[in-house]
C-alpha cells in the first residue's frame, strides 16, 4: 500500500503529542486566540460549533458537538452541551468544555469509555468546588 510519508494511520493522518493535541484543544477552547493574539477568527468558531444541517452533532472542520438530538440524547450525556470533542483513530479525543473551562487528552481510550472518564474528571471539579466552599 502507498502511504504519504511521515503520516499515521496509513498515511491519512498525523502523528501528535498529547501536549500538542492539549494545546490544540485550548486553542479551540479558546476560540482562536493563543497568548494575547486572535490567529482565527472568533466567527470562524462559530461556524466550527454550529450543528451541520446533515448531521446535527457535527460542527465545521471535526467539531463533534455535544448537542442534544431529537430524543434528546447527548454524545456524552455526563458533559455539557456546549462541549465538543475533536475524535481521531484509536479514539484519541480531545475533549472541549467551555462551561467548566478544560481540555482534556485521552489516547486509545475505548469509545464507550468516554462519557465515564469525563463524569469523574467533571464530577472531581464538582466536589473540589463544593470542598472548597464548605458545602461538603
Amino acid at each position: 500500500m502507498q502511504s504519504v510519508s511521515g503520516g499515521g494511520h496509513w498515511g491519512g493522518g498525523m502523528f501528535i503529542s498529547a501536549r500538542d493535541q492539549a494545546r490544540f484543544g485550548l486553542f479551540t477552547l479558546r476560540r482562536g486566540t493563543w497568548g494575547d493574539r486572535q490567529l482565527l477568527s472568533k466567527e470562524w468558531f462559530d461556524l466550527a460549533t454550529t450543528p451541520g444541517p446533515a448531521n446535527g452533532s457535527y460542527g465545521h472542520m471535526n467539531f463533534m458537538l455535544n448537542v442534544a438530538d431529537e430524543e434528546g440524547n447527548k454524545r456524552y450525556p455526563s458533559a455539557p452541551a456546549e462541549a465538543w470533542a475533536h475524535l481521531g483513530n484509536g479514539t484519541n479525543m480531545i475533549y472541549c468544555d467551555p462551561v467548566n473551562d478544560i481540555v482534556v487528552v485521552a489516547r486509545w481510550i475505548p469509545g464507550g469509555a468516554i462519557d465515564g472518564l469525563l463524569d469523574l474528571v467533571i464530577g472531581s471539579i464538582d466536589d473540589t468546588a463544593a470542598a472548597s466552599s464548605g458545602s461538603r
